[in-house]
This record gives C-alpha cells, structure tokens and sequence, in this order.
C-alpha cells in the first residue's frame, strides 16, 4: 500500500492494470490485478480518468454543478476549495482534509481523522471561516462534502456551492498539487509512527507551507504573505 501510495503520487493516470505491471516489472513484487484492485479501493484511490475520491456521494445528497471552469481567479476569498486524501501511519492510514484559497494558495484549515465521517470537513470548514468568506466554495461529491450539514454552513454564509464534475480529476487542481506537495516533500520523508506524530509533523509542514515555503505561481512569495500577513494560523487534529 505504501509503494502504491507513493506512485499514485508520481503517475495518478495508472489504472489498476498499470499499477500491476509496475509493481511486477519495476518493483519486483509478485501480485495479482485482483490484490491491487482491492488495495486502492481500500485506499480510496482511482486512476485519473475517473477522480480520485475517498467516498461516493451519498443517496439523497444534493449535487450542484461545477461553477469555475473558465473563471479567472483575480482575489483571495474569490473560490475555496476542500477535499479529502489519505495519510499513512507505519499501521494503516487516517484521513486528512484541508480548505484552500485559490488565488493566494493558502491552507486555511485542515484536520487529521482516523474514520471518513463528516464531522472533521464541517469542523474543518468552520475554522477557515473564522479568517474569511469565500465567494464560491468548490468541494468533490464525496458524502462528507455534500453533506447538509456541510452545505448548510454554506448556504447560511451565502456562499456559492460548486463541485467537481463527476470523472473530472482537475477540477479542483490547487487542491490536488497540494496533496502532491504534501506528500512528496514530507509524508514520503517521515515514516509516522502514529497519529499524534502525524499531527505534530503535520502542523509543521502546514506552517512551512503557507509562511516559508515560495510558490513560483505566486511570483515567489508565500501564500501567507497574499491572504493574510502577520496571521498565525495552527492546525489541529
């Protein structure tokens, strides 16, 4: 599961047959199409051509449509985004889930949960907001984001639900190169004993990422400097 996390990182348009014949060939491990299937299932992971998501939507959810395509993002709190992507411990995975300015990059909340229920995303979203309101708020159509009690929060703050087109992997593109970012430059570094450790290590990554470390896109500025400079934000479990 870990080789398979770490090239679904590299080659996220891997399909299961793909990922087979790398783990065979490349890697030397003797597995079937039948194994791999079910490991990225249980990781909630799918080849790009269908998006990667962590839940389906569930039944009686409401869908809205997908709002950005074409759109030019000229402001902080413009459009946020959120999704959710897996973490790994040295004894399985725990969930993480992030709220993202589009225009400035900046994490704006994130949260680490060991189940996929929907408390951690409104929880998550409910600190984001303490710093601002986003005009449109894009989410995947997993259950924890079309989630009443998620939308409901939304629709009070009279923000503008968009959410990713079914089978659409780019859609919410900052969040993706986010969780790529993540992973690359500290979750494949560490080797997280438990959780605790993953949300200590985490919670500095996050501090880096949005007060140190320069985005080329941003004209080599940090994300903080746009949103919201002198602020200290933390995240929590």
């Amino acid at each position: 599961m870990n080789l398979l996390d770490e090239q679904y990182t590299k080659t996220p348009f891997y399909g299961v047959r793909k990922m087979t014949a790398w783990l065979n060939e490349v890697e030397k491990e003797s597995v079937n199409v039948k194994r791999i299937q079910r490991l990225l299932r249980l990781m909630g992971l799918e080849a790009i051509y269908q998006k990667p998501r962590l839940s389906p939507a569930a039944v009686g959810h409401r869908i809205y449509p997908y709002l950005l395509r074409g759109v030019k993002i000229e402001r902080v709190n413009q459009v946020w985004s959120t999704d959710i992507t897996c973490i790994r411990l040295q004894s399985g995975f725990v969930y993480l889930v992030a709220v993202i300015d589009w225009f400035s990059r900046d994490v704006l909340s994130w949260e680490i949960s060991t189940t996929r229920e929907t408390d951690f995303c409104v929880s998550t979203l409910e600190r984001a907001l303490t710093l601002g309101q986003p005009e449109i708020f894009n989410t995947e159509q997993g259950a924890q984001c079309t989630s009443r009690a998620l939308t409901q929060i939304l629709q009070t703050r009279e923000s503008t639900i968009s959410m990713d087109g079914r089978g659409r992997a780019l859609d919410n593109i900052f969040v993706e190169r986010l969780w790529r970012s993540v992973k690359s430059e500290e979750v494949y570094l560490h080797d997280y004993e438990d959780l605790p450790q993953a949300i200590k290590e985490l919670g500095n990554y996050f501090q880096f990422y949005n007060y140190d470390r320069l985005h080329q896109s941003l004209n080599y500025r940090t994300p903080a400097a746009i949103y919201q400079p002198g602020a200290v934000k933390q995240g929590s479990s």
